[in-house]
């Protein structure tokens, strides 16, 4: 059968600053979800898309284009609605584990499909996987049992093969051929998984700073932008929160260790920051559930939001009385200087505990579950030289040295620093 379309053509139209139609947008996506398409030939497509951008109709029809590539999930027999939240990824950033038991508490489904790491940003699958039993895949009837009357109202579990399985090929392919830092590739590639999984709402969590794959306000609201309207034009009620990333979140850095953080979150506690932001992303989520006036800090407090915990973890097989992993080796970075710490580059910690083991460098490598970064002060803390900043974890003494080198120049001291009033920079509808 004779194709529509010829690529090269395609190429060229993007190449020479033109826009793509919705023929043109349908059949590329189609074509190389079945081949037809060859890597070079969308590499090159990709090339042209990031430097001659896409408006945005493109952008929606390269999403829908995504989508409809694979299958759509249905949550609309639940008989509740559905809030989810996507974040681009962070230092520290375990956020998704208190999030999603406490939206549920309010009888609100949350379908968390989540995703691994990679370099340096921390994946809410291997944190959980640190909870001995505790199984990340789970087939569709699963998932939908979960979530309905009969579960907990919540699950964090992997994306399955079928939704968008465009995004998964392209994705790889940008990895390799230097795409991946554009605006419409990453927007489609995110919202199309998140509008093909069906949520009612969605709150995106976009990360500026250091430690973020945007680094500055402007792109990151650029960002920010693309993905609201994209899930505005699906139906889907979609708000951006624009959130720091210059500093790790919380005291834990790691999977194991970021779980156990998660858990004192849940049990009334936890360092500031990170009940800041699950509460401000929380807010979003059940305001757009239809209940604003929900009382979320005392969900956290009665034991509410950990009951919740506990049951949708014990349900994917997890055991969590059992002990958690713990790394074979330890050593303490001490302060350099006294005086007020002015910086704590999240990318160098980032960096730091991915080369402890906690992250891996390219997909399907196995992570340390112990392995991380303990932090004892951050910006705005006052030291005194000699004084334990932080307590590196791993199984490998090798790895020590070169976690020592991406520390060097991380933390800055003075005499004081003035800090962000609040995590969340900005907030877009």
């Amino acid at each position: 059968m004779a194709e529509k379309f010829d690529v090269v053509d395609v190429i060229r139209t993007k190449r020479d600053g033109a826009k793509l139609s919705q023929a043109q947008i349908s059949w590329t996506i189609d074509a190389y979800t079945r081949g037809v398409v060859a890597d070079e030939q969308m590499a090159a497509l990709a090339m042209a898309i990031f430097i001659r951008g896409m408006d945005r109709e493109e952008i929606s029809q390269w999403t829908n284009a995504m989508i409809n590539s694979g299958e759509r999930m249905d949550f609309s027999g639940l008989g509740r609605k559905t809030a989810d939240k996507h974040s681009t990824g962070g230092v520290g950033d375990k956020i998704t584990l208190p999030l999603a038991p406490l939206v549920s508490v309010f009888g609100i489904a949350v379908p968390q499909l989540s995703g691994r790491g990679l370099g340096h940003t921390g994946g809410t699958l291997d944190k959980l996987e640190a909870i001995k039993g505790w199984r990340a895949d789970l087939a569709n009837d699963e998932i939908m049992h979960q979530l309905s009357l009969a579960g907990p109202g919540a699950v964090i579990c992997a994306a399955g093969s079928g939704l968008a399985p465009a995004d998964k090929k392209l994705y790889a392919l940008r990895d390799v051929t230097s795409t991946v830092d554009c605006i419409p590739l990453i927007a489609s590639s995110i919202m199309s998984k998140k509008i093909a999984e069906g949520t009612d709402s969605l709150v995106l969590d976009v990360k500026v700073g250091s430690g973020a794959f945007m680094k500055d306000l402007a792109m990151a609201s650029e960002l920010a932008r693309t993905m609201v309207d994209l899930g505005t034009d699906a139906g889907v009620d979609t708000v951006a929160l624009l959130t720091d990333m210059s500093t790790p979140l919380g005291m834990k850095i790691g999977n194991s260790l970021e779980v156990a953080e998660s858990i004192e979150i849940l049990a009334g506690g936890g360092p500031a920051d990170v009940v800041e932001l699950t509460l401000a992303l929380a807010r979003e989520m059940v305001r757009a559930a239809g209940q604003p006036d929900a009382d979320l800090e005392a969900a956290l407090k009665d034991g509410r939001a950990m009951d919740k915990w506990r049951e949708m973890i014990s349900v994917q097989g997890g055991d969590l009385d059992a002990p958690m992993p713990v790394a074979k080796y330890q050593h303490d970075v001490i302060a350099q200087e006294s005086g007020v710490i002015t910086k704590m580059d999240a990318l160098g910690v980032g960096v730091a505990s991915w080369r402890l083991g906690a992250g891996r460098a390219k997909q399907g490598e196995p992570v340390q579950l112990g392995a991380g970064i303990e932090l004892f002060a951050k910006p705005g803390d006052p030291v005194v030289k000699g004084q334990k900043l932080m307590t590196l974890h791993t199984d490998e003494e090798s790895r020590f040295e070169r976690a020592f080198e991406s520390l060097a120049g991380a933390v800055e001291y003075g005499e004081s620093v003035d800090l962000p009033e609040s995590v969340v920079l900005q907030r877009i509808s």
